[in-house]
């Protein structure tokens, strides 16, 4: 997963997409609010399809791992 990149200097440690300020949860909220790969690319024209595909990708693998349980709020 190299397009997935975590830097303590950029964005304060949070993954990002290759190194940019472009951190991976912001491309998950666009597809979480029903963004299609076009409106995300045509807002962020650095990017490419499978920058946000490696977002979900990683997110997966997030998923995959054991958590405690705290109930969410829904926003």
């Amino acid at each position: 997963m190299e397009r997935i990149t975590i830097d303590p200097a950029i964005c304060n440690g949070k993954p990002t997409i290759r190194g940019m300020r472009i951190a991976v949860k912001t491309i998950l909220e666009y597809i979480a609010a029903g963004e299609t790969y076009d409106n995300i690319l045509a807002a962020y024209p650095v990017l490419e399809k499978e920058d946000i595909t490696a977002c979900l990708e990683f997110a997966s693998r997030l998923a995959d791992h054991s958590f405690s349980s705290h109930p969410l709020k829904a926003s």
